[in-house]
């Protein structure tokens, strides 16, 4: 899987988002139903919806978020020979956490650093490196 990130705006379509979030100083992830691995909130952007509306409404679905500061950092792109994604990635300080809805995640967890077992081994782990580079004022806050 090959993996590229781009400043925010670069790409002129998107299909997805994805959100990097924190609560409570931690970063939170979702595991799926169908997999016994991580991953950070995200999904499909809606027919209609803007990539805005479709973060916020998957933070909600996949974490339980209710109260939160959200905002786009930067675009990224990803393929392999079979599937092609392109979407914009969101950064979240969550500050309250309500029931998970019923959805296709089974439970959310706090983690200091990134687990070993990632749904998105080779796409995550760039995501959270770029915005370490990129956006350290955002992690201290």
């Amino acid at each position: 899987m090959i993996c590229e990130v781009y400043d925010l705006n670069h790409l002129k379509t998107y299909k997805y988002v994805v959100i990097i979030a924190k609560y409570h100083g931690k970063w939170i992830l979702c595991k799926h139903k169908e997999r016994d691995t991580w991953e950070t909130a995200g999904g499909h952007i809606e027919l209609g919806e803007t990539p805005l509306d479709a973060a916020k409404r998957e933070l909600f679905e996949e974490t339980g978020a209710v109260s939160f500061d959200i905002k786009p950092i930067f675009d990224y792109w990803a393929a392999d020979k079979t599937s092609e994604a392109n979407g914009m990635v969101f950064y979240a300080d969550i500050k309250k956490i309500g029931s998970l809805p019923e959805s296709e995640m089974e439970k959310v967890r706090c983690f200091e650093t990134l687990p070993s077992n990632l749904t998105y081994k080779d796409i995550t782990p760039k995501l959270f490196q770029y915005l370490d580079k990129n956006f350290k004022h955002l992690l201290l806050v």
